[in-house]
């Protein structure tokens, strides 16, 4: 089967199970902003240089394909979708960023403030992945906004994970001067 379908050339585009809607539908946005962010993290995973760090991004991604998923599935699919065995967004998922979060605290005492980002290219790489998830929460808020059944949990993910990569960023600079 070719990759080219050419069912979208008219723009439509299919959410799970089928249900075809406007390229520029709001869970279009969501989940095409999250699967920016997965592409983001890719190249901060493959410029991290530490095994932790790729190893956390790349547990990230893969709550990140889920979530995508999540988005896609239109309010009349979810509960096929849960029956279907597909994993949702969980506080437990939540849960690991915090766990992150603080031990990358008590390393960087907690930073505050605006930084210059591109002080290193890793560095930069999380900052740019920290930006998109900013755009990727937006993106989810505005779904929500109209779809109060979407899951909450996705977008408090998405708040705490902007933080982790900001916390993800400042370490990776310590020491660069």
């Amino acid at each position: 089967m070719s990759i080219t379908t050419k069912t979208g050339d008219g723009g439509m585009t299919a959410l799970m199970y089928n249900r075809r809607v406007p390229k520029s539908h709001p869970q279009v946005e969501a989940y095409g902003a999250v699967d920016e962010l997965n592409a983001a993290l890719g190249l901060a995973r493959a410029t991290a240089g530490e095994a932790a760090l790729g190893d956390c991004l790349l547990a990230i991604q893969k709550d990140l394909v889920g979530m995508m998923g999540e988005l896609a599935t239109a309010p009349e699919d979810r509960a096929r979708y849960r029956q279907d065995g597909f994993a949702m967004v969980a506080p437990g998922n939540t849960e690991k960023l915090d766990h992150e979060i603080r031990a990358l605290e008590t390393t960087t005492g907690g930073l505050r403030g605006w930084v210059m980002p591109g002080n290193s290219l890793r560095s930069a790489t999380l900052d740019v992945a920290r930006t998109v998830c900013r755009r990727a929460e937006r993106r989810v808020s505005a779904v929500q906004d109209s779809d109060r059944s979407q899951n909450p949990e996705i977008l408090v993910y998405l708040n705490r994970l902007s933080d982790l990569l900001w916390l993800m960023a400042r370490e990776t600079d310590r020491g660069q001067g």
